[in-house]
């Protein structure tokens, strides 16, 4: 193992955890399952986090101290962990939020014994046998985060001795019972630190278990960062100071009662002495008892990455990262005081700020690692009042919301008759959108000219119909007449795939809408042609320092030829305004181009020719944004197939599997800033290439509409996306639309889901005769299916046998009669690859690496199909 002990992803000779543990639950219940880290007994508090990446970044947050960590991501340990001796600018480890782990155990349900990243230096099992900490895996972990939801956190004792009896919990000594240890007390500093030693503004942290995050994001504002222990005396030094930090910790804030005191001090100073305060987590609860208020205990806790928090002083709402056990009740608050947020999942208190001094508190984490990012400008919050003492605490609003549009009758634009790209495939959006407006009370009418799909339906067994129906073309001319015959005042056309947008398009252009007074709900046609025009939106793009791939617009084939001796071969060209990849494709030489470049710019106007990006991962992230501009990422998917294969064709896996949580979120911050910035409002795709060995990215497109990728991500998450678009193309925000799963809560949250969907295409291109069974950036495939399962063998194996019930599942099918055919199948996909694949690793003929170097599909997904492999051979031995 020596040899393998830096390694970005592990080897031939990894084996799966074999040695039996338990868990026994203060419930009486336990569980066994295998043990993969330091193999020893532990006792601790059992918690769950929701949290689908960043399990380096939670295992070594101080909140966790005494804690027994659950995940409920189901696949954990994919991407391994980082060198933990490489530092950052600040001296402090780089990957990591502390310098040690701080969870006493790690509970998942599968252990990826293989991993792969190009960041990772060793699997997460040898971290925790390195640190001492036990992992359990092989653990319903669905079934222990139910138990926990219903009867609260619980004691529990990692039991590695299969003879031993189940503990007597109500003897736990002090020693061993989280809840009566002084948490903060181990996790604080023993002596004074100072980080960003002269840098402009002197803020002093009281150190109850503080992230290294916070420190990175003070310092790189300037800060001189000078931390204390939790119960030092700071309040008299507070003259020399610009700002008081109080950060996150474990642990009950009841106990800090030095801290408290202190605290009180330095809120009720004189008007002359005030200096801004800050807390976060732990610091907002001292905050909070410093104040008046009184802690109270959550029965199971906040902690996961996508809680709901709404700001009182703007209105806005807010995805936070969120790990404590205890909040504020603010009832008894002294007078100038006021709740600044609120959960709106649980109305929970998450924050509170004073009406007349820069004091302010959040229970979130802004500084995310791991989680979003959206909450960090309350760092410049922070730093902006230690300019201004004087002043309270005043968030940057947003630019008002435009006023709701006033219509009763709207047109919908369906998508066209039944050809690939259109038709069935935007059925169910459509359909939920005429829910949607019903639901509201508007009139609708639907133009669809496809009589074979369910939106059409007027029978009354349909629930929600629409008004008015006309089985025409998606046409202009025909939608100017469906307009002078019904006289609506508004119009939907993100409903309807690209045919229903470049025809309203084209309307738009020619003044139609204008003409006739309609109002275009939802996404402004400029926003559409903004993403569409890749000229136009490349340039975008560049104002907010976010970049396709190096790409030139051409409207002939010589201005092609010329930008391509600029870029180089391979390239990839693409038509603008096309539909579903069509005229696009990867040019290895001048010949194919002319060949590619004719056919395209017979569809299209506009071609763009751009660096091939081959081998790259692809990502995409569903987002969704009111006229309120509160924005959201409802699914991110993976595909399976590297770059070079159109989404629709490529076997896709929501959520992303082989991502680390500095890339997803990275991603997600992304995504969200780009859709802020073209305005749109509803529901758009954003699809980006991300390089496979560093954060290096680039955005391919952004689709302004609702796309197959939708229904996927819907269907896959419980999120009705195109319901909820509908909605807020009436100028609804996000927090008063009501989530249709609970039915309590709102729709302004992020599913976490503890699943893996796997989407699997069905060609028939058996079909035709004569038809290049090659499969690349058009899409060919006609139709897709989503098998759901707790890993990713499970959710493939349902999909690959939905397909075609001819399948008995991922097993060789004897295709390839030679080496150069099996070779060449994985090389230039068909819709057969998997298949070649299959073949490969049953027959022992190529190695995972060898796989992995001719398809560039991902180390890990090769690795689960390998094992897949292996029970098949296990089971051929009986």
């Amino acid at each position: 193992s020596g040899a393998r002990l830096m390694a970005t992803q592990s080897g031939d000779d990894t084996q799966r955890p074999s040695a039996l543990a338990k868990i026994h639950l203060e419930d009486g219940s336990t569980f066994t399952g295998r043990s993969f880290g330091h193999h020893e007994s532990v006792e601790g508090e059992v918690v769950f986090t929701t949290g689908m990446v960043g399990y380096t970044e939670s295992l070594t947050d101080p909140s966790y101290q005494g804690q027994i960590l659950t995940m409920t991501q189901p696949m954990v340990g994919n991407y391994g962990v980082p060198d933990r001796n490489v530092m950052d600018e600040y001296g402090l480890p780089k990957y990591f939020e502390s310098n040690k782990i701080h969870a006493t155990g790690l509970i998942v349900q599968d252990y990826s014994h293989h991993y792969s990243h190009w960041n990772a230096a060793s699997s997460l099992g040898d971290w925790l046998k390195e640190e001492g900490i036990p992992g359990l895996c092989d653990i319903d972990t669905r079934m222990l985060t139910k138990k926990i939801r219903e009867k609260g956190a619980m004691l529990g004792r990692i039991e590695v001795d299969l003879t031993a009896p189940p503990p007597d919990f109500s003897a736990f000594q002090d020693v061993n019972d989280p809840n009566v240890r002084h948490l903060v007390d181990e996790v604080s500093t023993k002596e004074i630190k100072v980080y960003g030693k002269g840098n402009q503004y002197k803020i002093i942290a009281v150190d109850g278990g503080m992230k290294y995050n916070i420190i990175r994001q003070l310092v790189k504002r300037d800060v001189e960062l000078t931390v204390v222990p939790w119960d030092y005396p700071y309040a008299a030094e507070m003259d020399k100071f610009d700002g008081l930090f109080l950060s996150n910790g474990p642990g009950d804030p009841t106990s800090c009662d030095v801290t408290i005191k202190e605290l009180e001090k330095v809120i009720n100073c004189p008007d002359d002495k005030v200096k801004p305060i800050f807390g976060i987590c732990l610091g907002n609860q001292l905050t909070g008892l410093a104040a008046g208020g009184t802690a109270k205990k959550l029965p199971f806790g906040n902690r996961g990455q996508n809680q709901p928090v709404l700001n009182h002083q703007t209105g806005e709402a807010y995805i936070t990262p969120q790990n404590h056990g205890y909040h504020i009740d603010c009832s008894t608050l002294k007078p100038g005081w006021k709740t600044l947020f609120t959960n709106a999942n649980d109305g929970s208190n998450e924050g509170i700020a004073h009406e007349t001094r820069p004091y302010f508190s959040a229970q979130f984490h802004p500084e995310a690692a791991c989680g979003p990012t959206d909450t960090e400008f309350m760092f410049d919050t922070f730093l902006e009042a230690c300019r201004k003492p004087t002043d309270k605490i005043i968030f940057p609003t947003r630019k008002p919301a435009p006023p709701k549009p006033n219509v009763k009758k709207v047109l919908l634009l369906g998508s066209g008759g039944t050809s690939i790209g259109q038709a069935g495939e935007f059925d169910y959006s459509g359909g939920q959108a005429i829910k949607a407006l019903k639901e509201e009370g508007k009139e609708v009418v639907l133009m669809n000219p496809n009589i074979a799909s369910v939106q059409t339906n007027m029978d009354d067994k349909s629930a929600s119909k629409a008004d008015h129906v006309f089985f025409l073309p998606v046409t202009p001319d025909f939608v100017e007449e469906v307009i002078k015959k019904e006289k609506p005042d508004g119009i939907v056309v993100s409903m309807g795939g690209q045919t229903a947008l470049n025809c309203a398009v084209e309307m738009y252009l020619a003044g139609t809408f204008e003409k006739y007074g309609i109002e275009v709900l939802g996404t402004q046609i400029q926003a559409v042609i903004d993403t569409e025009d890749r000229q136009i939106f490349s340039d975008k793009l560049n104002e907010i320092n976010e970049k396709i791939a190096e790409s030139y617009t051409a409207d002939n084939l010589d201005d092609a030829i010329t930008a391509a001796n600029k870029i180089g071969y391979p390239l990839m060209i693409r038509s603008a305004f096309a539909l579903g990849g069509l005229g696009s494709g990867i040019c290895h030489d001048e010949e194919m181009l002319r060949d590619m470049g004719n056919k395209a710019l017979s569809v299209s106007p506009q071609i763009l020719v751009e660096r091939s990006m081959k081998g790259w991962k692809e990502v995409e992230y569903e987002v969704v944004r009111d006229s309120q501009d509160n924005c959201v990422t409802v699914c991110n998917m993976e595909n399976f197939d590297p770059l070079g294969i159109h989404t629709g064709d490529s076997i896709v896996m929501a959520p992303s599997q082989t991502l680390s949580n500095e890339e997803y979120h990275m991603l997600r911050e992304t995504a969200i800033k780009v859709v802020r910035h073209l305005g749109i409002v509803g529901e758009c795709n954003i699809q980006y290439a991300l390089h496979p060995e560093s954060t290096e990215y680039c955005i391919i497109e952004v689709n302004a509409r609702l796309s197959r990728s939708s229904a996927l991500a819907s269907k896959a998450t419980g999120y009705p996306l195109a319901f909820v678009a509908a909605k807020l193309a009436l100028g609804i925000p996000l927090t008063e639309v009501e989530n249709s799963v609970t039915k309590k809560t709102q729709a302004c949250f992020e599913p976490s889901l503890d699943y893996i969907v796997t989407k699997v295409p069905r060609w028939d291109m058996s079909k035709f005769q004569g038809v290049s069974k090659e499969i690349g950036s058009a899409m060919k495939s006609v139709g897709e299916v989503m098998g759901i399962g707790r890993t990713m063998e499970e959710s493939l194996q349902k999909a690959l046998r939905m397909v075609d019930p001819a399948n008995p599942g991922f097993q060789k099918h004897l295709l390839y009669d030679n080496m150069d055919d099996l070779k060449k199948e994985l090389s230039v996909p068909t819709d057969k690859r998997i298949w070649a694949i299959a073949q490969a690793l049953h027959e022992k003929t190529l190695s995972v690496d060898e796989i992995h170097d001719i398809t560039k599909i991902d180390h890990w997904f090769l690795r689960r199909l390998e094992g897949m492999v292996k029970t098949w051979n296990k089971m051929e031995e009986f």
